[in-house]
């Protein structure tokens, strides 16, 4: 049975935005184009993974950003990933790492850990664009090729490991990293010159810059195949959006966070909460912290 629910009450996450992300209330203004928003480009989608990149890119389109690339591990892109968003431009990772017009790149979401992977993998963090978010399968690679991979190469590289993938980039147990996890992200973010955010309950973001926070939004909902897909997405559409990383990599994490906690209360999760209704909650809660009401 279906219960009419009235909207959540936003003004405690409007305070809370005005006070840590102010960027975040900053209205379109009505002579801006799709170029001002910026370009991110999703590199991933090995075969059997396509709706890891979907999410990532379709969450960053909701998130606000103004286009968005994905190139598929794959020697061609999947027929069925046309009709998911025709909005999404699509094609194949080794054509798509060649673009130059990308703002901010998001890669490893279902990308796979084959040599064609590194390959992309290894084009994009040789190229000129400082602004770098690696989940999933790219962290695995930064850590089994490290000679392909040298730490330095991207002020603005961001990290997104859950806590098995934190084990590995720190070459560790899972149960050390849960056991001090704010020990860990600040491990690995010194390590790697990174942003890193390791995701969980309360997830933990810290910088290689001394920046460290733990995050308070969030639920079991987030528990779901493809979460980290659209927080890496989030991530890559405010950062390309032009937002400083000091702001964009923690507004992520508590977008994310704070979507779920709508859908809790509108009675869409957290059981049963699918991946794809974080990215349009986010998409919801950025319009309504816009609006002057």
């Amino acid at each position: 049975m279906m219960v009419h629910i009235a909207p959540p009450n936003i003004a405690p996450y409007r305070a809370h935005a005005q006070q840590y992300f102010p960027s975040l209330l900053n209205p379109r203004p009505n002579n801006s184009h799709k170029g001002t928003f910026g370009t991110v480009g999703v590199v991933g989608g090995g075969e059997g993974m396509a709706g890891a990149a979907l999410l990532a890119g379709i969450a960053a389109l909701q998130t606000g950003c103004g286009k968005v690339f994905i190139g598929f591990n794959q020697a061609t892109p999947p027929s069925a990933a046309y009709a998911y968003h025709p909005e999404l431009m699509l094609d194949t990772a080794a054509r798509t790492v060649q673009r130059d017009n990308i703002n901010t790149w998001v890669v490893g979401c279902g990308l796979g850990q084959n040599e064609s992977a590194a390959r992309a993998l290894h084009a994009v963090w040789n190229s000129n664009h400082p602004q770098l978010v690696l989940d999933a399968d790219a962290l695995h690679l930064l850590v089994n090729h490290p000679k392909l991979f040298p730490p330095a190469k991207h002020p603005d590289l961001v990290l997104t490991p859950h806590p098995g993938e934190a084990a590995h980039l720190l070459d560790v147990s899972t149960s050390r990293v849960q056991s001090n996890r704010a020990w860990a992200a600040r491990e690995i973010a010194n390590r790697y010159r990174a942003w890193c955010i390791l995701k969980g309950h309360e997830t933990v973001i810290s910088s290689a810059r001394g920046f460290l926070h733990v995050n308070k939004t969030g639920n079991a909902g987030l528990a779901t195949a493809g979460s980290g897909d659209v927080l890496s997405g989030i991530v890559g559409s405010l950062l390309a959006q032009g937002m400083a990383a000091e702001e964009a990599v923690p507004a992520a994490v508590w977008l994310h966070g704070a979507a779920s906690e709508i859908l809790a209360y509108m009675q869409v999760g957290p059981i049963g909460l699918l991946a794809g209704e974080i990215a349009e909650t986010v998409r919801w809660l950025r319009n309504r912290l816009t609006a002057n009401i």
